[in-house]
C-alpha cells in the first residue's frame, strides 16, 4: 500500500543487537524480520518462545495479514474496497468489511474527540496543495480553488450503520493514511499474540508497538528523531513498556513560495496548511491504531489546543514546537512515566 507521506518518522530502535556467541542453545535470544508494506517498511523483532517460531513460517503468515489489510485500505489499489467507495461518485452506500468498518468506527471516534482535527475526508485538499497523487504545486491554490475543494470533504457528509459505509456527497472520497498504518502494527502484534509471542517491538513506517522486554528482562527502549530536515540526530529516549508509540511532523515535507512554508498537514475547518510551531507530535496508547490517528490530529491542533486535550482525557503525549530556531518540548503529565530513567534524571 503505498501511503501518502503524512508522517515522516525516524524510530532508532536501541540497543537491539544481541550478541549470540557462546550462548547455549536453551538461551533465549531476539529473532527479528523485516520486509515491505503499504509503501513502507517492517522490522519485527521477539523474543524467542520455549518452542522456537520459524522465522520464515512466521514472516509468510505476517505478510498474509498485511495484505489482507492493504486489499481493504489501499487508495493506491483500484480493486479494494476504500477505492471502490471512492469511485462510488453519487449518494449512497455501501456494504464494507468488518475490519474496514472498525478502522473507520474508530477514525469516527477520533474525529469527535478532537473536534474534526482528524479528517478521512481530508484527501482532496492534501491533494489541492501539492502533497497527493496528482504531484507537487509551486504556486499556491487560490481561495476559489480552496473553498471548491472544501465544499467537497467533511466528516459531516460521511456516516455508517453496521457494516454499511454511506456519502452524502458524490465526490466524497476517504483516505485512511492517518490512521492504516497504525492498524497495521496492532494486526501484526495480533499475529505474534497467536502465535505464543509475547515479548516483541513491531513497527511498520515508523508506527510501532511494544510488549514485555528483551533478553534478561531489558525492556524495549525507542529513541524519537530530533525534527531536523537536515539530520536524524535521536532528540529523547522513551520505554513504552506494554503501549503503542507513533509520531507525527511536519518538517520533512513541505513546499515554499515566496519565502513561505506550506507544510502537508492540512488543517480540514480552514482547508490550508496548518500555520502554528508545532513540529513533532508523539502519542502512546495501548492501540497503534488510535496513537497513529491521534498524533496526526494534534499536529492539526497545534500546542494550547493538544496539550488541552491531553491533560483533559489523560493522554500520554509529548509536543515539540521551534520558535527562532530553537526546539521547545512539552510533555504531558501522563507521557513523563515513559521517559527513560536517564531522561528523567536529566
Amino acid at each position: 500500500m503505498q501511503y501518502r507521506a503524512y508522517k515522516h518518522l525516524w524510530l532508532a530502535l536501541v540497543g537491539l543487537a544481541i550478541f549470540v556467541s557462546g550462548c547455549t542453545p536453551t538461551t533465549p535470544q531476539v529473532e527479528s524480520v523485516s520486509g515491505h508494506t503499504m509503501g513502507t517498511t517492517y522490522h519485527i523483532s521477539w523474543v524467542d518462545t520455549d518452542e522456537p517460531v520459524d522465522p520464515l513460517l512466521l514472516q509468510g503468515e505476517i505478510d498474509l495479514r498485511l495484505g489482507q489489510v492493504n486489499r481493504s485500505m489501499s487508495t493506491w489499489k483500484r480493486s479494494s474496497e476504500v477505492s471502490r467507495f471512492n469511485r462510488m461518485e453519487r449518494v449512497g452506500g455501501m456494504e464494507i468489511s468488518t475490519e474496514f468498518a472498525k478502522v473507520l468506527t474508530e477514525a469516527k471516534r477520533l474525529t469527535d474527540l478532537t473536534d474534526g482535527a482528524l479528517d478521512v475526508t481530508v484527501g482532496p485538499l492534501v491533494n489541492l496543495w501539492g502533497f497527493g497523487p496528482d504531484g507537487h504545486i509551486e504556486t499556491a491554490p487560490s481561495n476559489a480553488q480552496i473553498a471548491r475543494v472544501k465544499g467537497t470533504i467533511g466528516h459531516d457528509k460521511l456516516s455508517m450503520k453496521g457494516r454499511w459505509l454511506f456519502k452524502t456527497e458524490p465526490s466524497l472520497k476517504v483516505d485512511l493514511s492517518s490512521i492504516a498504518k497504525g492498524y497495521g502494527v496492532d494486526v501484526v502484534a495480533e499475529v505474534l499474540e497467536g502465535r505464543g509471542i509475547h515479548n516483541y517491538l513491531v513497527e511498520v513506517g515508523g508506527e510501532l508497538r511494544v510488549k514485555g522486554h528483551k533478553v534478561q528482562g531489558q525492556p524495549w527502549r525507542v529513541a524519537i528523531e530530533r525534527p531536523d530536515p537536515a539530520g536524524r540526530d535521536v532528540f529523547t529516549v522513551i520505554e513504552p513498556g506494554n503501549m503503542s508509540v507513533a509520531t507525527s511532523g511536519d518538517y520533512r515535507n513541505f513546499f515554499e513560495q515566496d519565502g513561505v512554508q506550506f507544510s502537508h498537514l492540512i488543517d480540514p475547518a480552514t482547508g490550508r496548511p496548518v500555520a502554528h510551531h508545532l513540529v513533532s507530535a508523539t502519542v502512546i496508547t495501548d492501540s497503534c491504531m488510535t496513537a497513529d490517528g491521534l498524533a496526526t490530529a494534534l499536529m492539526v491542533m497545534g500546542v494550547d489546543k493538544g496539550l488541552a486535550l491531553a491533560e483533559r482525557t489523560g493522554l500520554a503525549v509529548m509536543l515539540i514546537e521551534r520558535t527562532d530556531g530553537q526546539y521547545l518540548v512539552h510533555y504531558s503529565k501522563a507521557f513523563k512515566a515513559y521517559l527513560d530513567s536517564k531522561e528523567q534524571a536529566s
